[in-house]
């Protein structure tokens, strides 16, 4: 099957197993109790590998089913701790704001509750913003690295245009009411690769599971009203810049993977970001998408395991 870079198939068409293969419905589960402001979440989490511990944070529309294709060989080095978030995945959809902060010190009591506090982190997308909220507010007592792929991690127009409809009265209504006709076909629809040939009912499944609950669906209402509210993304670029201008570098080593083109987040995301972090090592990775460690696998994970390990 051809197809061109993010032409996507008909939903009715897409197969019903990924042509390639993964291991992540054999990889181990471990069901976490995660206290986080007084709320108790119950946390789904794959554990699979051995050597130093390593958290893999997924975004938002997805969970941790995405690291389906790195989880084996990142586990090769590393033990690989990858959870689902709250109201993502199998993991419980608490009824409370999803701020950055909050979602930051469900990150760090969750290593906490699994015992590996100040691990590595690898990050993705909405994931990647989070861990580095968490990283400022617990400063270095938070992880001993991160990678952070892709964040949506500045405030751009289209946040802007996002927070005035999402702000609106009754958007929650008219979201549930959009995404409950098909829960599989939104998620297909909002989850883009370079190459969509990896796209499958299996992936639409996955992340359409929790699209299917009213529980489910006003988590994802949140995550786009609290998470991504262009004015916490806005303070977030003040407070970076402000360190920047003080000589104050990131607390912990920092490495930021962007792709040269995502339909999700601009390519002017990388670059401005880098700009208020002149000490982190920055990749332009010249194939992949928004997911590059789906659809660019070896091209993600070389400068991974470098930084990793170094």
């Amino acid at each position: 099957m051809s197809l061109r870079p993010f032409q996507q198939l008909p939903f009715a068409e897409i197969p019903a197993l990924p042509r390639i293969p993964h291991p992540y419905f054999s990889v181990p589960t471990r069901e976490v109790q995660v206290d986080v402001d007084g709320v108790g979440v119950s946390t789904h989490v794959k554990v699979h590998g051995q050597g130093p511990p390593l958290l893999l944070v997924h975004g938002l529309m997805t969970s941790s089913y995405s690291f389906r294709y790195v989880v084996e060989p990142l586990g090769q080095h590393f033990t690989c701790y990858v959870p689902d978030l709250p109201g993502a995945g199998q993991t419980e959809a608490v009824d409370v704001p999803y701020t950055p902060a909050f979602l930051g010190r469900f990150l760090l009591a969750l290593t906490g509750a699994l015992g590996i506090g100040g691990c590595a982190c690898v990050a993705n997308s909405m994931g990647g913003y989070v861990a580095m909220i968490a990283v400022l507010d617990a400063d270095a007592a938070s992880f001993s690295r991160l990678v952070v792929l892709h964040a949506p991690a500045v405030a751009l127009r289209r946040h802007r245009l996002l927070g005035l409809a999402i702000r609106l009265p009754g958007s929650a209504h008219l979201l549930d009411a959009l995404v409950r006709r098909n829960p599989q076909k939104w998620a297909h629809q909002k989850v883009h690769y370079q190459d969509e040939t990896l796209k499958s009912q299996e992936e639409a499944k996955a992340y359409g599971a929790p699209l299917s609950t009213s529980q489910g669906r006003k988590a994802f209402w949140r995550y786009l009203h609290d998470t991504m509210d262009e004015r916490v993304l806005q303070k977030f670029e003040r407070d970076l810049q402000a360190r920047r201008d003080r000589g104050q570098p990131f607390p912990i080593p920092l490495q930021l993977q962007y792709v040269a083109y995502d339909p999700m987040v601009p390519a002017i995301t990388g670059p401005r970001l880098r700009s208020y972090l002149p000490d982190a090592d920055y990749v332009e990775l010249s194939q992949g998408s928004h997911f590059a460690h789906v659809d660019a696998v070896g091209a993600f994970l070389a400068p991974t395991l470098e930084f990793l390990r170094r």
